[in-house]
């Protein structure tokens, strides 16, 4: 089979395509061959050795995937050869990855596609969507009818999160660039531009329901904050936490940030970390069961994608890196 590895790690220039023994099933696993995977700034993290995870050269990148089934081990049951599936967890934890013609699987990674949802849409939706229920949901603790904070609603992950929270029916607040505030508030956001020089103001006055144009009058705070740019004040963010909210970062590596500590616990709020490679196999699945959901009820924006061919896993990998792709998805087709 045709494969994108690398044999170390390092820049883009360093996949090469190599022809490869299709892999056989061991126990728990099923062969899937692929229809198509993507490329996430975490995928770029993990080739260059930023994200530090087991490897075993040659190394298949990439960590989605969708595809048909192949073949299954013989202690495999409920998966048939031709079925529809999807895994959004290869490529790091000592597990080969999905940028090749053939990869193997572990079940209880794997979920079939729902009937209806495009696999093209899923596979560029699958790390950004599942990224955004884990943090806004099963870490953030969004409830029903609650209020969330969306930084970046515009980006990949963003806009999955405002679809989330607004299938939810919770109040949301986000900030964008200018292209995109216009969608996000009419799909039912309270829309910030992220430029605006008196941002810290409007973000106090959303919170407090008296932003022009919004006549909720729900204010008293968020309770989940997300921001997905790791570029908003953090000290800010807390003051404008409910009681009892919580702030979960996904961004900002390299941020350093005073805080007050007073803010914190006299209100009983929390900071909450998150990474989707640390996610178990439960709260994977139940990410999974949420994306479906809101696929086929269309609560999800899907990016403009473009598709270029498997051979393309260099110069799309350096494309991210680079952050010449914003706005839409690279998809590889084998």
């Amino acid at each position: 089979m045709r494969a994108a590895v690398i044999h170390e790690l390092g820049p883009a220039e360093g996949i090469r395509m190599e022809r490869l023994p299709v892999p056989e099933p061991k126990p728990g696993e099923v062969l899937v061959r692929v229809t198509a995977t993507t490329v996430n700034h975490v995928d770029t993290f993990v080739r260059s050795g930023a994200y530090r995870t087991p490897v075993r050269f040659p190394f298949a990148v990439g960590r989605d995937l969708v595809g048909t089934v192949e073949a299954t081990a013989s202690d495999v049951n409920g998966l048939m050869p031709g079925e529809a599936v999807w895994c959004n967890s290869l490529g790091h934890g000592g597990r080969q990855g999905a940028a090749a013609e053939f990869a193997v699987v572990p079940s209880n990674r794997l979920y079939r596609i729902p009937e209806g949802v495009d696999p093209i849409e899923l596979v560029a939706l699958a790390h950004p969507a599942a990224t955004a229920w884990l943090a806004l949901v099963e870490h953030g603790g969004l409830a029903a009818g609650g209020s969330a904070f969306v930084g970046g609603g515009g980006g990949n992950v963003g806009s999955c999160a405002v679809g989330f929270a607004l299938s939810m029916h919770a109040r949301v607040v986000t900030t964008a660039g200018r292209r995109d505030l216009e969608r996000l508030a009419r799909d039912g956001a309270v829309t910030l531009d992220y430029r605006d020089p008196d941002l810290a103001d409007a973000l106090a006055q959303a919170f407090r329901g008296t932003l022009p144009g919004d006549d909720s009058g729900t204010g008293g705070g968020a309770d989940v904050w997300l921001d997905t740019s790791g570029a908003l004040d953090l000290t800010q963010a807390i003051a404008l936490l409910a009681e009892r909210g919580r702030l979960v970062l996904i961004a900002g590596m390299g941020r350093h940030d005073e805080l007050r500590f007073g803010d914190l616990y006299t209100h009983d709020r929390s900071i909450i970390g998150f990474a989707i490679s640390n996610a178990t196999v439960a709260e994977l699945h139940r990410a999974a069961d949420a994306i479906g959901l809101a696929m086929g009820s269309a609560a999800l924006t899907v990016p403009r994608i473009v598709k270029w061919p498997l051979d393309e896993a260099a110069r799309a990998h350096g494309a991210v890196e680079r952050d010449e792709v914003r706005g839409e998805r690279i998809v590889l087709i084998p």
